[in-house]
């Protein structure tokens, strides 16, 4: 089975990480990618680790254990964004002691969302999860950035892109790549990425709002009909139609 994480060790045996493509809890699209395989890939080693990010974000629960696992790592955990880090994936990016973007990448917050089906006490309880999810996601970013909850609130609901300047400016970032200063970098990163290819390397990664709301789908208690059932119904007539 292909995983979305891939480890890759240097001469010296550094370890380094490419988390490439979505994030699930259990599976994804036929993937292995559960936290708990991921957790036994990190603590199977020790000294600094560096974590490459491409990825258009996913479920938010498993971003959170990764998130958490990467925070209390012993060592120094350093984050770089060479495509894009968006949704849950700028979550994990908040866990680097430094976070390193190439300058032709992104990293975006927005609200978490999803589907919910039902009365108006489902309303609510979808309402409830999806407000407290969002606070916790402003915790990392308030953690790292030192923003205010209201502005990081305000930028997640504007749905905020930020390159790797405004980035910085915003202190989501530490550094931008291959700059003056940053010699190595690029030979180290393509070397690394020729020896740990993976299924999603070089893949053209985007955004899908639908990959973000999928993942809470099954987060919501189960009415009497399934939400995804439902889901699929609704897609299905939009497209006879």
């Amino acid at each position: 089975m292909q995983k979305f994480w891939q480890w890759v060790r240097n001469e010296a045996e550094e370890r380094t990480l490419y988390l490439n493509g979505p994030i699930a809890e259990e599976t994804w699209l036929g993937d292995e990618v559960t936290p708990a395989q991921f957790r036994e890939e990190l603590e199977a080693g020790s000294g600094p680790i560096t974590v490459w990010i491409n990825s258009p974000g996913g479920d938010v629960f498993a971003a959170a254990q990764i998130y958490n696992m990467l925070m209390e790592y012993p060592a120094p955990v350093t984050v770089k964004i060479d495509g894009i880090a968006a949704s849950a994936a700028s979550v994990i990016a908040m866990a680097g002691g430094e976070v390193h973007m190439s300058p032709v990448s992104m990293l975006m917050i927005h609200n978490p969302s999803t589907i919910a089906w039902g009365d108006s006490a489902e309303m609510r309880r979808a309402r409830n999860m999806l407000e407290e999810i969002k606070e916790s996601l402003i915790n990392a970013y308030e953690l790292k950035t030192g923003l205010t909850r209201l502005r990081l609130n305000r930028m997640m609901t504007a749905e905020t892109w930020m390159n790797a300047h405004t980035a910085m400016e915003l202190g989501f970032a530490d550094k931008i790549l291959f700059a003056p200063g940053d010699d190595g970098a690029l030979t180290e990163h393509s070397e690394a990425m020729e020896s740990g290819r993976s299924l999603w390397n070089r893949a053209p990664l985007l955004f899908s709002r639908a990959a973000v709301t999928n993942s809470l789908l099954d987060k919501l208690p189960e009415p009497k009909t399934p939400i995804r059932s439902l889901y699929e119904r609704l897609n299905l007539l939009n497209e006879e139609n």
